[in-house]
């Protein structure tokens, strides 16, 4: 994977922020810790799209039934007794 460098301006607040996340001993240096944020933040958007298409599969699901909560409560019962 080939590097690319890139150069960020910080407030002095969020200069400070990023030296104490560093100073805690969790980031070796500035890049380490961008790169963390950069990899929780396209996390975040995958798990956004997951939660979007999913709402739009159950949109298109057709029109909505009521809810039984008996046969939930069957449905999962016999859930735990099948993973017992």
């Amino acid at each position: 994977m080939s590097m690319h460098r890139k150069t960020i301006t910080l407030t002095q607040q969020q200069d400070e922020w990023v030296k104490s996340q560093i100073g805690s001993g969790q980031f070796g240096n500035d890049s380490e810790y961008i790169r963390h944020l950069i990899r929780r933040d396209q996390q975040a958007q995958e798990r956004l799209a997951a939660l979007r298409e999913a709402l739009t599969e159950g949109e298109a699901s057709g029109n909505p039934r009521p809810l039984e909560m008996s046969a939930v409560k069957a449905s999962a019962r016999k859930r735990v007794k099948v993973a017992e």
